[in-house]
């Protein structure tokens, strides 16, 4: 394997461990730090995701640096929110600005780290290759798990002390990320794209693509952000259970996610894209009746039912590794090879328009009728999914 391959591979892991320290339990944060219901967990949406929906506008304005160079910026941004928020805890609405800028470095990174990978890959299959991408990614997110579990079940991490040491950790992990990339722009002798500037770019031809994005942000915040809600706030489980959660949907992802890579070069993107808009389907329905029995008293807040509602965490879990299907289709379709960041990016932003919708929608939903209806709510329009799966036509 090629040094620079190397370097990405260590750069992926330490990314994963990064987000696995701050983003995957910013959920439990909120809640024991600043004590927030259901209503404010979507409006806390809004700053978080926000980022995402800029994210075009800034990687068109900044592409002239090159995909390295703009990964360090992102990189920067992430160290930046995490550090404060990791040293200080600052009064809700200043908390939000930090959770903001964090959240900039990290959605900023999102479209650079698929489109640096593919553009690093030769002639190796680019399916078995995206796979040993993410299953990287997958194990290092186990790895954080076990620190997240051991660490607030030991009591060495905790949301309510005046230092959170888990937010200073990943801040010093960023600042490595930096050095690594660093060294990267140093091994790289050619730019990893034709061109030097990059268009904002929206093609006709993409648009089975722009669906698949706007889809994955509607199933992303439902579940991402709901799916977790229901354990914290009806069954009121802490940060150590959810870290079981991630420990247990990531050792099986180190298999599954490269399985699916070969998958990929096996079956193809079509029949992927079914199985993936399936997945969602039978999981939303699912969590909502668990869900519902929860609400409605009919079922009981221990014992096997919280078993299954474990299970479909899990289980969705698997499903959203699967967008890495939505890269690969991309590849498959691009016009130019130069479009694919860009082009990323736009899915990314067209992703967390609706992510900031959903989770405005969520809130009231909740709110106003009962959680289980917002799972409902994103089963039904998981059809999409399959429309998509039955229309794209494959080169």
């Amino acid at each position: 394997m090629k040094k620079e391959m190397v370097i990405y591979f260590i750069i992926l892991a330490l990314t994963a461990l990064g987000l696995g320290l701050s983003n995957d339990i910013f959920s439990n944060y909120f809640k024991d730090a600043y004590n927030i219901t259901a209503y404010q967990r979507g409006i806390i949406e809004f700053p978080r995701e926000l980022p995402g929906m800029l994210c075009i506008f800034v990687v068109t304005a900044l592409s002239f640096m090159g995909d390295i160079r703009l990964s360090i910026i992102a990189q920067i941004l992430s160290f930046i929110g995490i550090a404060v928020l990791g040293f200080i805890t600052p009064t809700f609405s200043v908390m939000l600005i930090f959770l903001f800028i964090n959240s900039m470095g990290m959605h900023l990174f999102f479209p650079l780290q698929d489109s640096i990978g593919i553009s690093l890959i030769d002639d190796e299959k680019i399916g078995k290759r995206m796979g040993q991408y993410k299953g990287v990614f997958t194990a290092f997110s186990m790895v954080a798990a076990i620190m997240v579990f051991l660490g607030f079940r030991t009591n060495v991490f905790s949301f309510t002390t005046k230092i959170k040491y888990i937010f200073v950790i990943d801040a010093v992990i960023f600042l490595v990320i930096i050095v690594l990339f660093v060294y990267l722009l140093k091994l790289l002798k050619r730019p990893l794209v034709k061109k030097k500037k990059l268009k904002f770019v929206f093609r006709r031809e993409y648009k089975y693509y722009y669906i698949l994005a706007i889809m994955h942000g509607v199933q992303k915040q439902i579940m991402v952000v709901y799916g977790p809600w229901v354990l914290i706030d009806i069954l009121n489980k802490k940060a150590d259970t959810l870290a079981i959660l991630m420990m247990i949907g990531s050792f099986i992802g180190i298999f599954f996610i490269p399985a699916v890579g070969r998958w990929l070069d096996r079956f193809g993107v079509k029949k992927l894209l079914y199985a993936d808009a399936l997945s969602f389907i039978g999981v939303y329905v699912a969590y909502g009746l668990i869900t519902t029995g929860f609400d409605t008293g009919k079922l009981p807040l221990v014992g096997l039912p919280v078993i299954l509602a474990y299970s479909l965490i899990i289980i969705d879990k698997m499903s959203m590794q699967m967008g890495m299907v939505k890269t690969v289709y991309l590849r498959s379709i691009a016009v130019d090879m130069s479009d694919i960041t860009p082009t990323l990016s736009m899915g990314i932003s067209m992703d967390h328009v609706v992510s900031i919708l959903c989770a405005y929608i969520g809130g009231i939903i909740w709110s106003a009728w009962g959680p289980q209806y917002i799972f409902f709510f994103a089963a039904t329009l998981s059809l999409v999914n399959l429309f998509v799966a039955k229309k794209v036509q494959i080169k």
